[in-house]
This record gives structure tokens, sequence and C-alpha cells, in this order.
């Protein structure tokens, strides 16, 4: 829309939208405001920005109808694959992109202080603050020295040194006690006198020592060491102290009590959940388990209702020290029956039953010490000289090395068998034998019970045999197998004295009241107090002591 003059007369020209496409225009004319005879009379100034807004929103609307057409953000669970849903996904990641760009920076902002401080007023604020000397103080003003300021020829040495020295993981007893400021000397005599009454191997890494160095007579020598105290051992401490010129040791024993921990209490609904609130050492409650696992099924074997009993080797000191041993003991009850008792015995720390007899062992063992020269299968026979089956394998082995059954049994055969040259055949049960060949010596008798790992002979080279070796063979209900895929399984059994020394521990264990290993144990007896002031302490070295 616009106007133009012409002499006396106005004219505006008006866009006008037919069909809401091409625009046309229309002449107003008219001098003043009014229009001549024939032509419209020109709208009145008020109405100008009516037809401004009318215009405006031709013109938006006409762009909305066009964008709606080209549909520039289409619903894209719709038209997958389409250039209307690649045109979507385009319009998605860019708005995307302009999000992320507009993303809030999260770095710290630092505020401004209230008031401006520099290097001189940071020293003055340091000066004038109170802050405790194990916390880092660093106050007062620090000045430099003037020439009013002499320097001493020599310094007065404290009169002796306390300090506190700890025995590292693969340290020496000597090392520590030289760097800690003992003299050379003086550690070796403290280094014999504490050998002699304890080795040094039992004294534990981590050990603290209380050390107190005397007053040195020259700058050139190192202090003599006046004392130092230590446990040596959880019932015992040492003290090392300097009387008459010389170090004399005291011992000092610390009573200890090495009543088992004995615990017990209902399963409910975890085992290991109620073991571990009754206090049972989380070591104990593994190996408890561990040990029961062969005999009862962890997973449905135990009832709610059943309870547990588990002894664990324990000592404790008048001091309050405590050490918590190996699991000694594993039992199970159930409606108000023994349904498991489990005692560790021997030096491999195997858990028996009650009746004595172990926990089965299940492994490929080898009979001899000794490398294998002829696996299971066809072979030419180095002897007879063509193909026929090898049906056991080989051990290379010295002459006179030990043959040791792999598995309980009873012998079958013991002696001399063909090409086998002296032979020994065991049975395992279930069908189960084994067989050894080609022995010097035989250390069985037909009949006889063996126990895995039992000497039955020794590496020979009788019968078909080109060198000493053991041929050790398989059958599982008259047939041959490789022995490399068979495991064997054992049950080691406790016979004769043993069994009764066995029986006798157990019943000990058993007896053991639950709780016993808490009670009270005599206290030590407490030293005199020695005097904490300087004073004190020179006064009673000079004054002698009244008979009382």
């Amino acid at each position: 829309m616009g106007w133009a003059e012409t002499g006396t007369r106005t004219l505006l020209f008006m866009p006008l939208f037919a069909n809401g496409d091409q625009p046309q225009l229309a002449f107003a004319g008219g001098a003043g405001t009014g229009g001549g005879p024939g032509r419209p009379a020109v709208p009145p100034p008020a109405s100008l920005g009516a037809l401004a807004r009318q215009a405006c929103d031709d013109a938006r609307a006409r762009i909305e109808q066009r964008l709606h057409a080209v549909d520039i953000a289409p619903d894209l669970a719709q038209d997958i694959g389409s250039r209307r849903w690649f045109r979507g996904l385009g319009t998605m990641m860019a708005l995307s992109l302009l999000a992320v760009s507009f993303w809030p920076d999260m770095t710290a902002v630092e505020a401004a202080t209230a008031m401006p401080v520099d290097a001189e007023v940071r020293d003055e604020f340091r000066s004038q603050m109170i802050m405790p000397l194990a916390l880092g103080a660093d106050s007062g003003r620090h000045m430099g020295a003037t020439p009013a300021v002499l320097p001493l020829r020599s310094a007065p040495e404290r009169p002796s040194l306390e300090l506190t020295a700890t025995l590292g993981a693969g340290d020496s007893f000597g090392r520590m006690l030289q760097r800690a400021g003992v003299g050379s000397g003086d550690a070796a005599h403290v280094i014999q006198m504490v050998s002699a009454s304890v080795p040094l191997t039992d004294i534990e890494p981590g050990t603290r020592f209380d050390i107190v160095l005397g007053k040195r007579t020259s700058p050139e020598m190192p202090r003599p060491l006046d004392r130092v105290d230590f446990r040596a051992r959880m019932d015992l401490d040492l003290s090392i102290a300097r009387r008459d010129g010389g170090l004399t040791l005291q011992r000092q024993p610390i009573p200890v009590d090495a009543t088992p921990l004995r615990i017990r209490g209902p399963v409910g609904g975890s085992l290991y959940r109620s073991a571990r609130a009754a206090g049972a050492p989380l070591k104990a409650i593994q190996q408890y388990l561990q040990a029961i696992d062969d005999h009862v099924s962890l997973e449905g074997g135990i009832a709610a209702t059943d309870r547990y009993d588990l002894i664990v080797a324990f000592r404790r000191s008048a001091k309050g020290e405590r050490k918590v041993g190996e699991l000694l003991y594993a039992g199970l009850e159930g409606n108000g029956q023994q349904r498991l008792a489990l005692m560790r015995w021997g030096k491999d720390g195997q858990f028996f039953e009650a009746s004595g007899v172990g926990q089965r062992q299940s492994a490929t063992f080898a009979p001899v010490s000794g490398r294998i020269t002829s696996s299971f299968g066809f072979r030419r026979h180095p002897i007879l000289g063509y193909m026929r089956m090898h049906s056991g394998i080989d051990y290379a082995a010295h002459y006179g090395t030990p043959i040791r059954a792999v598995s309980d049994g009873m012998v079958t055969y013991a002696g001399r068998h063909g090409g086998h040259g002296n032979f020994v055949r065991l049975s395992h049960g279930g069908g189960l034998g084994t067989g050894y060949a080609h022995m010097s010596q035989i250390a069985v008798a037909p009949g006889a019970s063996v126990r895995a790992g039992q000497v039955i002979g020794y590496v020979g080279s009788t019968g078909l045999s080109t060198g000493p070796h053991l041929h050790f063979e398989v059958y599982q209900g008259g047939r041959k197998l490789d022995p490399l895929s068979v495991r064997f399984v054992s049950r080691p059994q406790i016979d004769g004295a043993e069994l009764a020394q066995f029986k006798q521990q157990l019943s000990r264990l058993k007896a053991v009241p639950a709780g016993a290993a808490l009670r009270p144990i005599a206290p030590v007896a407490v030293r005199e107090a020695q005097p904490t002031r300087e004073i004190d302490k020179l006064a009673m070295r000079e004054s002698p002591r009244r008979p009382s």
C-alpha cells in the first residue's frame, strides 16, 4: 500500500489479492480526504493499521501453508526410510545440535573477595594466626639474623631421646635398631641377649619397640642405649635396660589362655549369616562350609531347624591381644541328633569323621615319579616288532624307584605274569582295577589292603621290557581304559594307636563349653608408676632408696 500526491489529489495504492495469489493495485483519489465522482473514498488514517495487520496475517498464513506442505517435522514412526522420514530425522538432529550448543558451562565461578588481599596483607594475617604445631603452624614474623645475633660454638644436647621404632616386613632386627640410632656395639649386644631368650624369627613384623637413648660423651659418638621394651611374643615381654654401666635383660611372662572358641546356633534362613551374627570369624565360616560340603549338600541338605557347631583355635593374653587360628571342629545337629562331626587332624590339616575316615580325594595320580614314554593305543612293539594294542601307559623311571597305589584297594594278584614280569593287580571297588607291571620287586601280598600312596613295589625291567620302566593299566568291568582319562577317589583313614589319640582329642574339643574362651583371665601385675617430670627422674636417680 502506498500514497502518491498529484497536485491537490492524493492517490492511494492498495495491494489487492485476488484468489490469494497475484497482487493487484487499486487506486483511490481525491482532494483531501474525499473521493471524486466514480472513485472510492480514501480510507481514514485510523484504518491503515487494520489494513497492515490484515496484510501480515495473510502473509503468515501463506508461509504456514507452504511450510505445512513441506512437512519438515513428520512423525518418525511412519514411513521409515522414505525421503520424508530422512527429512524429519535431519530436523531432529539439527534441533539436538542446537540444544547441545546452548548447554551451560559447569566450571566453577570464582567469586570476588570482599577485600583484595596481596602478599603483604596475607603475611600479616599469617603472623597473627593461631594454629597447633601438629597441624603445620607457621606463625609469627620471620626475621633474618642481624649482626647482633652471635652463632654458638656448641649447643647443649638433650639428656635423652625417647622414640618408637617398628619392625617392618622383610626387615632385620639389627638394621631396625641401627636405623633408630642405636650404636653398632649396643645393637650387637641386644641381638645376642634377645636371640638367647627368643628366636628372632618369632618376632612378628609390625612389632613396636620403645627405645630410650642416653646422652653421648662426644658429638662423634652414637648415643648409648638406655632402655628398649617390646613384645617378643604374645606371652612374653622383654625389657633391656642399662644398669651399672651394662645392659641387662628382663623377661616378663604374660598369662595366655588357649581355650578354643566354640560357637553354636540355629541355621535359620542362612547358615552363613547366622554364624556371622553369632561372631564367628569369616575365615572359620568358609572353612566350615568347605569341610561339610563333602558330606552334606549346602543347597538342600541343611534345614533351618538344624544347628551348626564350630570350634576355632583361639588365643588371648591378659593384656587384651587375641589371635584366631584355624577351624578345629565342624559339627551339624538335626532333630536333636548328631548329623556330622568332623575334626582337623594330621600335618596336612585334613578333616576326618568321628570314625576316623577322611574326606574323599579325587585326582589324577601318577603311580611313580617319572615321565610318560608311551601312551595308550596302537603302537609298534619294541621287542616283537609288529603293531599291537598298548593297553596302558609307560613311565620311564630309575631302577628301584618306589611304585605307589593310585587309590585305596585290595591286592588281587601279586607275582609273575607272563610278559608283564613281576605284576601287581589291585581292585578298587565298583569294577575298577589297576595293574602295575615289570617290577623289580613286589612289596605286597595277595589279599592285602592298601592305601592311596602306599608303596606296592619297585621299578624294574622284568618280562618283555627294554629297560627299567613301569607299565600301568586301568580296568573297568574287564575292559581296559586309558589311565589318563580316569580320576581315582580315595578316603584316608586313621587306624591303630593314632585313632585312639584322634578320638581322645575329639572328646576334649566337644567338651569345650560355648563361649568359654571369652571368660576373663588373670590380669597382669601393673608395674610401679614412673615419674614423668625430668626433675623427678633426676631426684630418683640421685637419692638412694631407703630400706623399708
